[in-house]
């Protein structure tokens, strides 16, 4: 099958750090290719793939300073791909574009399909999938899914990572951990009221955007400076994951918003650490409760969840991710949705094909 995968520009395929939808992209692309599919990554230069890149731009914008309007650039992306659909290059068009490319490709015969990877339940979200509600679209949760029951889904598919990308390594657990970005809505200052309850000391992997930096200096940076508890190590990348992971008594992320699939959840079970995760959005998808975590409503059930860690089986933790959430996995799920979609087009394609 000759397949497109269209990744943002905004990061690296895959990202150099953090950046969960290019992340996912790099590992369905892999995968593909691992199947013998014919695949196209639309995406920056600086990307890594052992599919065909087609770069629109040189560098990821996240880290190209003269770069003002992005949005330019992936019109432009989208233009390309839909000049290679005129010579039939592609079998499949697959998005993660949010809904940037509803309204360019519901007006041509290539079948598609748009992961949506983020948050759907803002207002002006409404309008967008009511006059756009025959695009095919995939939920990376059942929960995504609730503030637009209105749109063409598809199929829920949860992400996957690469089975050895992440291992469980020897070490003797004995910190808390938060891994991922410090915003409002990941609950990085709950985490540490956690483990201080606790009195178990907390490490924090995690970047700051601009974005997030007034609410890093007025509330997580007085809570970290002087405290002896916590431990905040800045920003890893995956070859330190496994270890840091492992090292940990148990990985907390007491959210504050719908998470449509919350990565850092299916790495710790990768490392056979367990997760402590408040009952927001995709987190009772994930988590089993009892068994590879627990599922809590709030600071004092999270806290008391923390004794009951050391009952947990971390190999079996790591058994339930390598059934569930594999990147093999999601890439045959994929292909099971690309195969039906295009069999339903088959008719549409006829059609044009007779008329011109």
């Amino acid at each position: 099958m000759r397949i497109a995968q269209v990744a943002p520009l905004t990061e690296a395929v895959p990202p150099k750090l953090y950046g969960g939808t290019e992340r996912v992209v790099h590992w369905l692309t892999e995968e593909l290719v691992a199947l013998g599919h014919d695949v196209t990554l639309f995406a920056s230069g600086d990307s890594r793939t052992s599919a065909k890149l087609d770069a629109t731009w040189p560098k990821a914008l996240r880290l190209d300073g003269a770069v003002r309007d992005p949005n330019a650039l992936h019109m432009v992306m989208l233009e390309r791909v839909r000049q290679k659909c005129d010579d039939e290059e592609f079998d499949f068009l697959h998005f993660h574009l949010d809904y940037y490319p509803f309204s360019l490709f519901y007006r041509q015969p290539t079948p598609f399909l748009t992961t949506l990877h983020g948050r759907l339940d803002l207002p002006e979200h409404q309008p967008v999938f009511a006059t756009f509600s025959k695009a095919p679209v995939i939920s990376i949760s059942n929960a995504q899914r609730r503030p637009v029951p209105h749109a063409n889904w598809v199929r829920t598919i949860h992400h996957g990572l690469p089975e050895g990308l992440l291992t469980p390594q020897p070490a003797k657990p004995e910190y808390l951990a938060v891994l991922g970005r410090i915003a409002p809505e990941k609950g990085v200052d709950r985490a540490i009221k956690i483990a201080m309850r606790c009195d178990i000391p907390l490490k924090i992997a995690a970047k700051v955007d601009r974005a997030d930096q007034d609410y890093y200096d007025q509330l997580i940076s007085p809570l970290i400076v002087g405290n002896p508890l916590v431990d905040y190590i800045g920003e890893i990348s995956d070859h330190e994951k496994s270890d840091f992971l492992s090292g940990a008594i148990g990985l907390l992320v007491p959210i504050d918003w719908p998470e449509p699939f919350g990565l850092v959840m299916i790495e710790a079970l990768a490392c056979g650490t367990p997760v402590i995760a408040y009952n927001r959005g995709s987190v009772p998808e994930i988590i089993e409760d009892g068994v590879t975590g627990f599922i809590v409503e709030d600071e004092i059930s999270a806290v008391s969840a923390v004794d009951r860690l050391s009952g947990l089986d971390r190999a079996a933790i790591r058994r339930q991710f390598e059934m569930h959430f594999t990147a093999r996995r999601m890439a045959l799920d994929y292909l099971t949705v690309y195969r039906g979609l295009m069999e339903k087009a088959e008719p549409k394609i006829r059609l044009v094909s007779s008329a011109e």
